[in-house]
């Protein structure tokens, strides 16, 4: 019995990619990366795909030359990418802890406001 191939994840295809980029520190053509792609294990139909992926998640950088568009990635620039992506989750979940924070004080002030009302009512029907 024959084993029939499994084709790779996404990921996979794009941590490849991105790591032929960073070995070769080279700038590319989609044409270029279309014939790279199988000796990488990524089908030349899906290179586009994974590679705007990569464009998308600010990993890969691409200009527009002429009428051609080229790629490029290199380690530096992922390091900064995932920093400035860290930092930005660090103020998220900062704004989160102030907002609940804010949230748990107005509760606790709509409690301390209820109960003084209803200590109002129970003198109220004491009298």
């Amino acid at each position: 019995m024959s084993k029939s191939k499994k084709g790779l994840s996404h990921d996979e295809k794009r941590k490849r990619l991105l790591e032929y980029f960073h070995e070769t520190g080279d700038f590319f053509q989609l044409k270029e990366l279309e014939k790279i792609g199988p000796k990488k294990g990524v089908v030349a139909q899906s290179v586009k795909e994974v590679i705007q992926s990569l464009v998308d998640d600010g990993l890969v950088t691409t200009d527009k030359i002429g009428t051609s568009n080229y790629y490029w990635s290199f380690p530096s620039n992922t390091a900064n990418t995932k920093r400035i992506k860290f930092e930005e989750l660090q103020n998220q979940v900062q704004s989160k802890r102030d907002k609940k924070e804010e949230l748990q004080k107005a509760i606790e002030e709509a409690r301390h406001g209820r109960e003084s009302s209803v200590k109002k009512k129970n003198k109220k029907s004491a009298k």
